[in-house]
């Protein structure tokens, strides 16, 4: 092969190159989900929770995040929502008395391209601009633990109502929790569709789209 060729090949693979980076950044995901709830149990494990030390009102740290996740015929595309707000009322005798609201503002949803971003966030899907807050409400919850034990992971059910662009869905969160030191920790997921909140599934040429959305929780919690 002759220099000529040599440098042609080489031109045609730096293109071709340029070019599936060009297109992994527009359609590719950049989101990796942190976990809330720690993988391996703390040193202190086991010991009760009495009722007194979770009993009361907590408040989301500034720290928590939620993930808004999207499948593709490529691959799962992660959002990340890092302004949460809002607050647990947490009564361990009556769980009638439970109360719960998280808010988070729409344009803290990143997925690490602007463009893309920008497009979610604009009047055609999430419109921002008029609907600023994503809401979700507590209604109950089910399966919700008599008994904690300090850094031991609980299961329960939060069903609640999630709003978006003015639409309110009744969701039922799959929640996981532990209390350790003063703190808890929450993870939870639950399915809706891109129709339950009026919006197309953003079918593009190139990419084909799941009509379900993935809506996940990581929280941290402390009292105040």
């Amino acid at each position: 092969m002759n220099k000529k060729m040599v440098a042609f090949a080489a031109g045609v693979l730096v293109v071709l190159g340029g070019g599936y980076a060009a297109y992994d950044y527009f359609v590719g995901n950049h989101v990796t989900i942190q976990e809330a709830i720690p993988a391996a149990a703390p040193a202190q494990s086991g010991t009760s929770v009495a009722a007194s030390q979770l009993d009361g009102v907590w408040s989301i740290r500034p720290d928590s995040k939620v993930y808004v996740s999207v499948t593709t015929s490529k691959e799962t595309v992660n959002f990340e929502g890092s302004s949460v707000q809002g607050s647990w009322t947490v009564n361990t005798s009556d769980f009638s008395q439970m109360k719960a609201e998280a808010k988070l503002q729409i344009d803290s949803l990143q997925s690490g391209n602007a463009q893309r971003d920008n497009h979610v966030q604009g009047e055609k899907f999430l419109n921002a601009v008029q609907y600023p807050e994503a809401v979700f409400t507590l209604q109950d919850f089910a399966n919700f633990p008599q008994e904690w034990k300090e850094g031991e992971r609980v299961s329960f059910d939060m069903n609640g109502t999630l709003t978006v662009k003015g639409i309110s869905k009744d969701v039922t969160f799959k929640s996981e929790a532990m209390y350790n030191q003063g703190v808890i920790s929450m993870e939870g997921s639950a399915v809706v569709t891109f129709d339950d909140f009026g919006m197309q599934n953003p079918h593009t040429v190139l990419l084909d789209s799941q009509n379900d959305v993935t809506v996940q929780l990581r929280l941290q919690l402390e009292r105040g």
